[in-house]
């Protein structure tokens, strides 16, 4: 789910200084910006509609409609509206699903 052109642009220079990942994808970022603000700079989408299986990503950009929930390796929820880039960030569109085995 990338787009070729970025999806919002800033209102000010941007000098990335580290990286998150995305379902292991690499994307560039600035400590401190709103994990949606780089995804969509990197023209990623943060999921898929429920209804009809396209595209989503945030709507309200401000944490009340939760289309921009993704998780971290450990399993945390996060909405990516509402949580800061921090390095060594690392993210997936989906649930980590637990080791049944164990």
């Amino acid at each position: 789910m990338r787009s070729d052109a970025p999806l919002f642009y800033p209102a000010a220079a941007r000098r990335p200084d580290t990286t998150i990942h995305l379902d292991g994808i690499a994307v560039p970022a600035c400590t401190g910006e709103t994990v949606i603000a780089a995804l969509l700079l990197a023209g990623h989408m943060t999921g898929r509609s429920e209804f009809d299986g396209s595209d989503r990503s945030g709507f309200c950009l401000m944490g009340a409609c939760q289309d921009c929930t993704l998780w971290t390796t450990s399993g945390q929820r996060l909405r990516a509206c509402m949580a800061q880039v921090r390095p060594g960030l690392t993210l997936c569109r989906r649930a980590p699903i637990e080791d049944e085995s164990t």
